[in-house]
């Protein structure tokens, strides 16, 4: 079954609009995992705009399920990374102006930078996951650096499946394929919702993990976490 986890940055984003501690990520991240889900995403950037270091910090003792920590491989990064010591770890190629992430890596071009990441988080026993567009042609050349699985920049689907589902989904089908028969695991994420969810799964249910923040929290403001968390796991069941 499709692992649901959950990515608490924008239950941080309100809380740093206030300052204090309301709401607290470290409850909602406990509560999260109480409700269902099977696995917590964070994704802290240099100017802690939402997640901030600390917090990463402060939940890595406290995570239960799988803890994902994504991110761009900058020094402070990856010695935080080190330290939390997360069951998953997803680069990302975020420069740090960028509001959220829009795009997958080129391979070409980073390959020494990301071989040499992706050993030293073996070494820290992380699996590690590649954040990569759909129509990508380096899936070959992700697995030859050694990284476990890719996460399919999901984006595009999202703002296709509205006018025509069936072609939103063909180049994802198309990619989960490519990087399955390579031996890389596929996980999914990037403006993933209740109205869209549902078909992912249906047509690509070999998808290990999906990592769903936006849609999910704001969906909670109307139906309940508890609740949310539930309908969310319900389209991953179908």
């Amino acid at each position: 079954m499709t692992k649901l986890s959950v990515n608490i940055n924008k239950v941080a984003t309100l809380r740093n609009a206030r300052g204090g501690n309301i709401p607290n990520v470290i409850k909602v991240a406990t509560d999260c995992e109480n409700f269902g889900a099977e696995g917590i995403t964070v994704h802290p950037r240099p100017d802690e705009r939402h997640i901030r270091y600390q917090d990463v910090r402060d939940l890595s003792p406290v995570v239960t399920t799988e803890f994902n920590i994504e991110g761009y491989p900058s020094k402070d990064f990856l010695e935080l990374v080190k330290e939390a010591k997360p069951a998953q770890v997803t680069l990302v190629p975020d420069p740090p102006h960028v509001l959220t992430s829009n795009a997958g890596w080129t391979v070409k071009g980073n390959e020494s930078l990301l071989e040499e990441v992706i050993a030293e988080l073996k070494s820290i026993n992380a699996r590690v996951s590649l954040f990569m567009d759909a129509h990508s042609t380096e899936f070959e050349a992700v697995k030859k650096l050694g990284a476990d699985r890719v996460e399919l920049y999901t984006e595009e689907y999202a703002t296709q499946y509205p006018k025509d589902k069936i072609q939103a989904i063909a180049p994802f089908k198309e990619a989960f394929k490519r990087a399955n028969d390579l031996g890389l695991g596929v996980n999914a994420g990037h403006d993933l919702s209740l109205e869209n969810l549902a078909f992912l799964h249906q047509e690509i249910p070999g998808i290990l993990e999906v990592s769903i923040g936006h849609a999910l929290i704001a969906d909670a403001l109307y139906y309940g976490l508890e609740n949310t968390i539930q309908m969310y796991k319900r389209c991953l069941m179908k």
